[in-house]
């Protein structure tokens, strides 16, 4: 039996203060085994972005827990909490995040070398020509296209081998056949690596793609379910779209 990576229980967070506060996250509920692949959907404003940063450690909750591979992060200060991802949280967001004067490799290589991590160029440089990028080691963000961009994010999510990969809108920022391409990159690493993924999306084809869709809305999760496979006919005219 898989046992639960993720347990959330009652989140509740309010962003803001007063009357610009805003009840983000009503009492969601959330289990997700190792291994699985999930789609966090909904229309914008609903949520969705901040459970994922919540799973990630990065917003902190006002009430309710959060288990991470049996962590109570819902308990720890920030300092533990931000060692804890380190080593076992890989995030990749819609808009890269690399930092412009440094090359490919140093992206990928210099979270390693803060954590202590050995080796940490020669990971950082398995990690890129896993992801298609090992004659790009030396080339800066703005010398790279944004799918080479989204790869090298991908490369340093990856480097110390997580066993949650969060991405928010990792194909937001890309043309349809990048975007695919980086999508199928997800994917055969999680699979390869036994890694969980989960990750919020507009787009229905990627989400289609998990094998489990959790819908929310105004703060709630309102269905979660397996993912439907699609009939033949569905696929070829989704190929040819």
């Amino acid at each position: 039996m898989a046992k639960n990576i993720i347990e959330v229980k009652n989140a509740d967070l309010t962003l803001g203060e007063a009357a610009a506060s805003v009840h983000v996250l009503k009492g969601v509920s959330l289990t997700v085994e190792a291994g699985e692949s999930i789609g966090i959907v909904g229309p914008s404003g609903s949520g969705k972005s901040t459970l994922l940063m919540v799973l990630a450690g990065l917003e902190r909750l006002d009430g309710g827990e959060i288990h991470i591979d049996g962590t109570p992060l819902h308990r720890l200060n920030e300092d533990r909490v931000a060692d804890f991802r380190g080593r076992n949280i890989g995030i990749v967001f819609q808009s890269f995040h690399l930092i412009p004067n440094m090359t490919a490799l140093e992206n990928v290589a210099v979270p390693l070398e803060l954590a202590n991590v050995r080796n940490a160029f020669e990971i950082a440089r398995q990690e890129l020509v896993a992801v298609g990028l090992g004659e790009r080691l030396t080339h800066y963000p703005g010398q790279l296209s944004g799918g080479e961009q989204q790869r090298v994010a991908i490369a340093r999510a990856l480097a110390p081998s997580p066993k949650l990969l969060i991405a928010d809108e990792p194909t937001g920022n890309l043309d349809a056949e990048t975007g695919r391409q980086i999508a199928d990159l997800l994917f055969s690493e999680q699979r390869e690596r036994g890694m969980t993924l989960v990750l919020v999306t507009h787009d229905a084809a990627l989400a289609a793609r998990c094998g489990r869709q959790v819908r929310v809305r105004s703060g709630e999760i309102v269905s979660d379910a397996e993912t439907q496979p699609l009939s033949a006919s569905v696929r070829q005219g989704a190929a040819s779209a």
